[in-house]
């Protein structure tokens, strides 16, 4: 578990605002699962079942989607603290060859964080291998935080 200087969360604070504010994805029994956290990145795990696979017996194209959205997420909160209210404004994905049934990671990382608007990349992967599945490239919209 890693957590860089500058970020404002570790990964057991993230994993239990995400259960509370996010329960579909992150709560009892669900799919995703944060492995890392670091200066403007994180990692996260999509343990995906059959549940996750389209006809032909891979992943889902909305499944990897999910993911990227949820990674680009996580390093944005671990960023800028726990704020529900941040949303995609944009998602634009790239699928690159088919995975393989069974987990898949989330690599994100956050390339521009403004006072409203944050741009970030992830790279999707299975395990062990550094060959991309997807790349994705998503826009979030911060709103306004109260002044510390």
């Amino acid at each position: 578990m890693t957590v860089a200087r500058d970020a404002v969360m570790t990964v057991k604070e993230l994993e239990t605002f995400l259960a509370a504010e996010f329960p579909q994805a992150f709560g009892p029994g669900r799919a995703h699962h944060v492995e890392r956290v670091g200066l403007k990145t994180a990692t996260v795990r999509l343990d995906a079942d059959e549940s996750h696979l389209r006809p032909g017996g891979t992943i889902s194209g909305p499944a990897m989607m999910a993911l990227a959205d949820v990674a680009v997420y996580v390093a944005l909160l671990a960023q800028i603290g726990p704020v529900a209210l941040a949303v995609t404004t944009n998602l634009s994905i790239n699928f690159l060859r088919k995975p393989a049934p069974g987990p898949l990671f989330g690599d994100a990382r956050i390339i521009k964080l403004g006072k409203r608007l944050a741009v970030g990349e992830v790279g999707i992967r299975g395990p062990g291998d550094d060959e991309l599945v997807a790349h994705c490239v998503a826009t979030y919209s911060i709103p306004d935080r109260p002044k510390a």
